[in-house]
């Protein structure tokens, strides 16, 4: 983190926005409705109401809009550029079937159609060796066809381009040169499975024009503020490079959360964490087992992410879940939110039950210490709207709202078992840190169920994730498939491979203003 008189760390989410504001040693919060719509606004709200001067600031911001984008297909026109005879890697994909006994095939959605994707003549084998180069005129008549179908974001993947790029390259730069932004997948994933690495160039180039649109106007706004974006692996970026690159902001918010955790819970002798960070819209668990562990089996909206993100599970149940009854008259819990606006029935402008109003009911929630009594809440509003539903089954209200409760709890508590038991860990030998606006209202049930003898509830516990943001660093990760046989390789070969990775992350930190002695490298 840089030194700075005044650092602020922002975590945009589906319902709150959160502020932790380190000042002259100082530490101050803040916790502000979000506004979907529109995300700086929120943002400017929170900090203009605690610094007089945002440009003296050094701000580190987690936003969720990038995998909001995703999941509600809001992104930008795409086309994809492959190699001609290719041009439908993205439907056939994996061939994976969830259901395995299902007659019908399964229907999935995608982020552009297969007439937005277009073949050129190229080749590049798997050893390495380019058969054949695009011609000056299929790249004319490549960008009129994008200029025709009114396109301005493209991704390039062409098969075998992690073994020689030179060709993606190429494509890039005549495209860049005539006013289109690329996404170009050697860049992003110069790895190897052909599908894994087109999705993320696709994907990121879905996002860019939405980032962009949202980043140059939050800086406009921030003036000459020094802004950096959280990634979705415990570092955090310059804005340019989450322009470029936004794919790697996906799960940012989640992993400050995490990034915290781990330091909170080292300093309080604990290493040997469950994660449960149950906000608004969603909860999000993970595992520390003494380290923050990574995955690079990510996926965000059913699209694979070979980047290596911090290993988070999440689930669509938080305070502001709403509640209904389904075709067979069972009771619902999630995923679709209330979210800010209308927000849960207490607050004022809803009408639909949510967990929230059904801990309002409980009297889990005392609204005179709601958000530091800030924030007016109404539980009579929560009554009605938890009546109506307890009408509907037959039951008393009290008795709807511990039902609300349990099917939230285990909805969360299945998530927890995916990180842990499933993968060979005893939730009885971790502790469980909570963390988020609801969760401290959920942590004691979740752990009796689960036999989780520990509880870390920290302090600022609703705004962990902004603060895990000021605990983190300027991270990048490089990586590269070499495909040959071990005896064929030799120790001279692998360690060039390696500086060459190596010196492209040292001209990337000093292009950002940090020296050489500042950066250290890490091989793997």
């Amino acid at each position: 983190m840089k030194p700075e008189s005044v650092q602020i760390g922002v975590d945009t989410g589906g319902t709150f926005t959160d502020f932790f504001i380190v000042q002259n040693g100082c530490i101050s919060i803040r916790k502000i409705l979000s506004t979907p719509a529109n995300p700086a606004e929120a943002i400017l709200e929170g900090i203009r109401s605690e610094i007089h001067s945002p440009e003296a600031c050094f701000i580190i911001h987690g936003t969720t809009v990038a995998t909001n984008a995703l999941l509600e297909r809001k992104g930008g026109p795409i086309g994809l550029v492959t190699t001609r005879g290719f041009e439908d890697i993205l439907f056939i994909a994996r061939q994976t079937r969830t259901r395995l006994y299902s007659l019908q095939g399964e229907e999935r959605s995608f982020i552009l159609p297969r007439s937005l994707c277009f073949g050129i003549d190229e080749r590049t084998t798997a050893d390495g060796c380019m058969e054949r180069s695009p011609s000056d005129e299929d790249l004319e008549a490549l960008a009129r066809l994008l200029r025709k179908n009114k396109l301005v974001s493209v991704a390039v993947s062409l098969i075998n381009a992690y073994a020689d790029n030179r060709n993606e390259e190429k494509i890039g730069r005549f495209l860049e040169k005539n006013g289109f932004t690329v996404s170009i997948s050697s860049r992003l994933l110069p790895e190897y499975r052909e599908y894994e690495r087109t999705a993320l160039a696709t994907v990121n180039a879905y996002l860019v024009p939405v980032i962009t649109r949202y980043l140059d106007q939050l800086q406009t706004k921030l003036g000459r503020t020094d802004l950096r974006i959280m990634q979705s692996n415990e570092g955090f970026i310059s804005p340019d490079k989450a322009k470029r690159e936004p794919i790697r902001t996906s799960l940012s918010g989640p992993a400050g959360g995490v990034v915290a955790a781990f330091h909170v819970g080292r300093a309080a002798g604990a290493d040997h964490l469950i994660t449960f960070d149950m906000g608004g819209t969603s909860t999000d668990v993970s595992l520390i087992d003494g380290k923050i562990r990574q995955t690079h089996e990510g996926s965000v909206g059913n699209f694979p992410v070979r980047l290596p993100i911090i290993d988070i599970h999440s689930v669509g149940v938080g305070g502001g879940s709403l509640t209904f009854l389904d075709k067979g008259g069972a009771l619902r819990v999630g995923p679709e939110s209330a979210g800010a606006n209308p927000g849960p029935a207490c607050y004022g402008k809803g009408s639909r039950a949510t967990v929230t109003d059904a801990n309002c009911v409980l009297g889990r929630i005392v609204p005179r210490f709601f958000l530091g009594g800030a924030m007016p809440i109404f539980p009579d509003r929560s009554e009605e709207a938890i009546g109506r539903l307890a009408r509907q089954i037959g039951k008393s209200i009290p008795e709807t709202a511990e039902g609300i409760i349990a099917i939230a709890n285990a909805n969360m508590e299945k998530a927890i078992r995916v990180i842990s038991i499933e993968r060979g860990h005893d939730p009885r030998f971790f502790t469980l840190f909570s963390f988020g606006g609801a969760g401290g209202i959920h942590a004691a049930d979740i752990s009796r169920n689960l036999r989780i003898p520990r509880i870390i509830v920290p302090k600022n516990a609703g705004v962990l994730s902004a603060m895990g943001f000021l605990l983190s660093d300027s991270i990048r990760d490089y990586s590269q498939s070499l495909l040959a046989a071990e005896r064929t390789i030799s120790e001279d070969h692998l360690s060039g491979r390696f500086n060459e990775l190596a010196d492209l992350g040292l001209r990337e930190m000093e292009d950002e203003g940090f020296s050489g002695t500042e950066v250290h490298l890490f091989r793997s």
